[in-house]
């Protein structure tokens, strides 16, 4: 069952940075393992253990704490696209007194990233909350279809999302070798 995406994007920066001291801490997005399911039992909205059985499940760390998820992300290949079904900040990187910022918006980059090693071209999709559709065009590129919910990040979006996201080849693990 295709979820509404709904999550705000705070800051668009290749990595995530601690509200309080302004400290950036770089990235890494790899596949959920089982050894994972200890930490999405409690404090997460949905249930990615479920999810995981219908998509691919992926976890933003940082490299300093890589057994501490900052967020998730669920994905599909889909015939010409990645499609997003659920996106997710961690509880304490949520709201006014959220620790990181910069979590979304390195999911995305990453779907965008994941699209185009697939050889989609950068095309995702997902279905947006009616309130944060105006937030994902504006912020991200993404463009709506018709009056239904259902957007996408197209090429040029998603162009601008790799260069900014993925500078540095070594910030992020390959993702060639990752099966969807």
């Amino acid at each position: 069952m295709k979820k509404k995406v709904n999550i705000v994007i705070d800051a668009l920066i290749n990595s995530i940075r601690n509200i309080v001291s302004g400290e950036v801490f770089d990235t890494v997005v790899i596949k959920v393992a089982e050894s994972d399911f200890k930490f999405l039992k409690k404090g997460w909205a949905f249930n990615w253990i479920q999810e995981s059985k219908d998509y691919s499940v992926y976890k933003l760390t940082t490299r300093e704490n890589p057994e501490i998820i900052q967020g998730l992300v669920s994905i599909r290949k889909n015939v010409d696209h990645i499609f997003i079904n659920l996106i997710e900040n961690a509880s304490f990187n949520i709201g006014k007194n959220r620790v990181y910022e910069g979590v979304a918006g390195n999911l995305f980059a990453f779907a965008c990233k994941f699209s185009m090693d697939s050889g989609y071209l950068g095309n995702v999709s997902f279905v947006a909350k009616t309130n944060l559709i105006s937030h994902y065009e504006e912020t991200i590129g993404a463009r709506r279809f018709g009056t239904s919910n259902i957007m996408a990040i197209d090429y040029f979006a998603a162009q601008q999302f790799i260069q900014k996201y993925f500078k540095e080849n070594l910030r992020w693990d390959s993702l060639r070798n990752l099966k969807v």
